[in-house]
């Protein structure tokens, strides 16, 4: 019975409009989420339209409760595994509250440092930590976020003590950085590149397993000095749990669908992401092992969201 009935729900889907829930309008999220309204609405046959929610949870809490019908999407990206693991009581489970749809974007970091720090590769920098230990700083644009994570990975990996100091958002940490406030950081390629062609920083690699065409011409992390490390921040689409797998598909089709276009990578490209495109499956098993690196960083760090 459930299988015709996923069956039947994918034959006749959609037959109605379909939301897409993301956060506040004007963010990362809301721009890929308006992308994507407007490229599937006509492959679906239905209006897609984006509905904007406040607050870092509601739009996961919005989508966990709706119908599993494929009619309540939501559009999340790296906090939507971090957020829970910093919780006593979680709000949400991201592997069993949600069924995955598709990867979206690819959010990768760019290692910068000073110009004044006296290393010119990752190798070198992780010595001169080694030298200096708890003498060299990185910046970041807050406690638990994925410019954290990205440093407090690093460090695990290396073994080296660097000191985190936060800041409240991008801006702020850049402008520390130039002004040799402190050494070092993980950022936005689209934030860091312009400062490093000016000088004012200088870039040694890319969180990413392979180059990157955000940053042509740099190094990974991984191949530079610290073998395996990878950090991405993840985008995807997720509906509520016990979707039926038909509607997944469709959904997920047209949207891999949209993303292997042209015109659409390159508007992924110049906002500074990586298009993604996988099966659900492919996605579920990415949510799965990266809430396990996440956890284990977490705790053997002893981070608590401040």
């Amino acid at each position: 019975m459930l299988i015709s009935s996923g069956a039947a729900s994918g034959q006749s889907y959609p037959n109605r409009p379909i939301r897409i829930v993301c956060g506040q309008a004007g963010g990362g999220n809301d721009f890929v989420a308006r992308i994507l309204a407007l490229g599937i609405s006509g492959p679906m046959g239905q209006q897609v339209i984006v509905d904007n929610r406040l607050g870092t949870i509601l739009p996961m809490e919005v989508v966990s409760k709706a119908s599993p019908d494929g009619y309540s999407l939501l559009i999340a990206g790296p906090s939507f595994l971090t957020f829970p693991l910093f919780r006593k009581a979680p709000p949400y489970d991201p592997v069993n509250d949600f069924s995955p749809v598709v990867l979206l974007t690819k959010e990768i970091k760019i290692f910068a440092v000073h110009p004044s720090v006296a290393a010119k590769s990752v190798k070198e920098v992780i010595a001169l930590a080694k030298a200096k230990p708890g003498e060299l700083n990185y910046g970041t644009s807050g406690a638990g976020g994925a410019t954290h994570l990205a440093g407090e990975y690093f460090k695990s990996m290396a073994g080296i003590n660097i000191v985190h100091i936060p800041y409240k958002g991008n801006v702020p940490t850049i402008t520390a950085l130039m002004s040799g406030e402190v050494q070092m950081m993980f950022m936005d390629p689209g934030l860091v590149m312009p400062h490093v062609k000016d000088g004012r920083m200088r870039a040694l690699a890319v969180t990413s397993a392979e180059p990157s065409a955000l940053a042509p011409g740099l190094p990974t992390v991984s191949a530079s000095g610290l073998p395996g490390y990878e950090w991405v921040g993840l985008s995807g689409i997720w509906a509520p749990a016990k979707t039926p797998s038909a509607v997944i598909n469709r959904v997920n089709q047209e949207i891999v669908r949209l993303l292997a276009r042209a015109d659409i990578k390159e508007k992924f490209l110049n906002a500074g992401i990586e298009p993604g495109g996988s099966s659900p499956e492919q996605l579920g098993a990415t949510v799965k092992s990266e809430t396990a690196k996440l956890a284990k960083l977490i705790k053997d760090a002893g981070l608590k969201l401040e």
